[in-house]
């Protein structure tokens, strides 16, 4: 599963994507598509989803990519 650790996050804290996606100034289908792993998260949109929902959680742990063992924010 993609993000399961972010998602899990979200559940446990009831955090929507919608409100991520308010956060990140995207619309929902965007931010559903970058969960799902069909579009990569910037490093930039990942620090503010930290920052702004889970400032105890690392970026390594919210974003590993489950299927690989990698983590996915993209420098680019």
């Amino acid at each position: 599963m993609k993000f399961g650790n972010l998602k899990a996050e979200m559940a446990r804290n009831g955090i929507t994507q919608i409100q991520i996606a308010k956060a990140l100034s995207m619309s929902p289908d965007n931010f559903r598509g970058k969960l799902a792993g069909r579009v990569k998260f910037s490093l930039d949109e990942a620090q503010e989803i930290k920052n702004a929902f889970f400032p105890q959680k690392s970026l390594d742990y919210l974003f590993a990519d489950d299927e690989a063992g990698n983590t996915s924010p993209s420098n680019e």
